[in-house]
């Protein structure tokens, strides 16, 4: 009898106003997804504040070790086909999905380059772990205290050797993640 009605329990009231914040949140994405440049330039930003703070502080070098690590899975997978072709060729396309590798002679068809991380999804994940680092540096339990110069040289030792197994990934299957360089067709009026 003195039970509130299951509208009105406290647990409902913070479901919707989360849900009213997701979805401002989600309309806020939606509307910067054409601004490609204003997006990477406000991440550039927030990377170089990030940055800073380590300097300036002189700490917290494992939680910007974890955010070059994490950078670096998010570029790969931004660098990748979504559909490796080193995966189809070695199965034998025995599922019948032919259709989806790339063309390796010149007399295959054209298939666009779909990427395993799209560019926003890509911009998205990267500028939050950004945040979530910038955040992590003005707490003292994520400054534990490491010998920096190793993960520096460790880093880019992992970041030369990965990359030069993409670059050659990239070689072998001949693909080019990148739309500059490419030939562009100009549309003519009334087509």
């Amino acid at each position: 009898m003195d039970a509130p009605e299951p509208e009105n329990t406290p647990f409902a009231a913070v479901s919707a106003q989360t849900s009213k914040l997701g979805r401002l949140y989600q309309s806020y994405l939606d509307k910067s997804t054409p601004y490609t440049t204003y997006r990477w330039i406000g991440t550039a930003v927030l990377l170089a504040l990030f940055f800073l703070r380590i300097v300036v502080a002189q700490g917290w070098y494992i939680v910007c070790y974890s955010l070059g690590i994490y950078l670096l899975n998010l570029f790969l997978a931004f660098l990748q086909p979504k559909i490796d072709p080193s995966l189809t060729q070695d199965e034998g396309l025995e599922d019948g999905d032919a259709g989806s590798s790339l063309p390796t002679k010149k007399d295959e068809e054209f298939r666009p380059f779909i990427r395993r991380l799209p560019e926003f999804k890509f911009w998205h994940s990267a500028t939050r772990a950004i945040a979530i680092s910038f955040v992590c540096t003005w707490f003292t339990i994520f400054n534990v205290p490491v010998f920096w110069p190793v993960l520096v040289v460790y880093f880019l030792i992992l970041f030369s050797l990965t990359m030069r197994r993409q670059i050659q990934h990239m070689i072998k299957y001949r693909y080019v993640p990148f739309s500059f360089g490419k030939a562009k067709y100009n549309q003519r009026s009334g087509h």
